[in-house]
């Protein structure tokens, strides 16, 4: 199959994982992937963004940066409908943007079966936090989108609520949650695991580190903590809380328990994965499906979740994770101190995780099995509408 993959994505960060990781396994499993996008992202670093695209954001007010984002659809349409023309897909596979209307466009005009992946309903997400200006205009552009697909692959059956509640029906939506390469995360790393009379217990947190994560609670509670084993925090990642954990840390006299390895490759992730005895998702965004969680189930490493609907989706508490009530910080770091003082949890909980990963094939191979599955079906629906026309 002949697979266009449209995009708008302007940073090499966790959306950029996703994108490649799908595109290569899609190409592993002998599909033609054409890539098309922003040329900064090819241009940006890991974690960087566009300097111009970031310079536009700083001196024009929200409402003209958003009108630049609906407009950039039409210089997009044309590189889209340019590739198209000297490619001839077989389907055209979108990764949701706000005020992004180009693969719509072109599905409609090519008559292309059109798959358009959401991680996150952008307009209710941007406006709650108060970045977004035109929201009448960002809700018609997102459900324009989205009634245009053939289907919609939210990444969590909490999302797709949030998709048919637009106005999708909830049989154009299909579920597809983020993944993981197997092959990245082998067994011997997994099976690494600290026995009952080791002298230090890693607690690990893996992405972009915000306040809401919670991590300086994590932080006060390692310096409270007088028992066995010692307990170190280790950040896999960078973000805006850093400074402030860093300077928490040294005013409660553990800094050499809290320790930042800054921004980490996808290559590097398995290995200072492995390292951790229980991986810390603090918080998690009500409807995201994080890519953080499937990285820990496949290290098989214990993990301590927020217990709530779109991680129940992927975690079963007391068999795959502990999970506590979300919020509440002194439950998740009671579920924490019992897995740091019981190493067989830990090692079982771990073990059971990576087997979800392998059953239930929450993988990026198995994700584009469903994708190619599902151009598949479109192909066959659209051949035989045409044979009865």
């Amino acid at each position: 199959m002949k697979i266009l993959y449209s995009h708008r994505i302007q940073s090499h960060d966790g959306q950029g994982v996703h994108l490649e990781a799908l595109v290569a396994a899609l190409r592993a499993q002998g599909h033609e992937v054409l890539v098309v996008g922003p040329s900064a992202y090819e241009q940006a670093g890991l974690g960087g963004e566009s300097s111009l695209v970031a310079t536009v954001r700083r001196l024009l007010p929200a409402f003209a940066v958003e009108l630049l984002e609906l407009a950039y659809s039409i210089p997009a349409y044309r590189k889209l409908a340019r590739a198209a023309k000297s490619f001839g897909p077989d389907l055209l596979y979108e990764r949701y943007n706000l005020f992004y209307l180009s693969g719509a466009w072109l599905a409609r005009r090519r008559r292309l079966p059109f798959l358009v992946e959401v991680n996150a309903p952008l307009a209710e997400e941007r406006a709650r936090f108060g970045s977004l200006r035109l929201k009448r205009l960002a809700r018609w552009s997102e459900a324009y989108v989205w009634r245009r697909a053939d289907r919609v692959l939210p990444v969590t059956e909490v999302l797709a609520g949030h998709v048919v509640a637009a106005g999708i029906p909830r049989a154009n939506c299909e579920v597809i949650a983020n993944g993981i390469e197997l092959e990245e995360f082998p067994e011997a790393l997994a099976a690494r695991q600290a026995g009952p009379e080791a002298p230090e217990i890693v607690l690990g947190f893996v992405g972009f580190v915000r306040d809401w994560h919670g991590l300086d609670e994590v932080v006060r509670s390692i310096a409270a903590w007088k028992g066995a084993p010692r307990l170190v925090l280790q950040v896999v990642g960078e973000g805006p809380a850093r400074p402030g954990l860093e300077k928490l840390a040294a005013e409660l006299g553990i800094s050499g328990q809290v320790r930042f390895t800054g921004l980490a490759t996808r290559e590097e992730i398995p290995r200072l994965t492995a390292g951790f005895d229980i991986a810390l998702q603090p918080a998690a965004v009500p409807y995201a499906s994080p890519l953080k969680v499937a990285e820990y189930m496949a290290a098989g490493r214990a993990i301590v979740a927020p217990d709530q609907p779109n991680l129940r989706e992927v975690l079963e508490d007391g068999k795959t994770a502990l999970l506590f009530t979300p919020g509440d910080r002194a439950a998740m770091w009671q579920a924490t101190l019992r897995l740091a003082t019981d190493a067989a949890l830990r090692a079982r909980l771990g073990a059971a995780a990576r087997a979800d990963v392998i059953t239930n094939d929450r993988t990026w191979a198995g994700n584009a099995r469903r994708v190619a599955a599902l151009g598949e079906m479109l192909q066959a629906k659209s051949l035989q509408a045409g044979q009865r026309t």
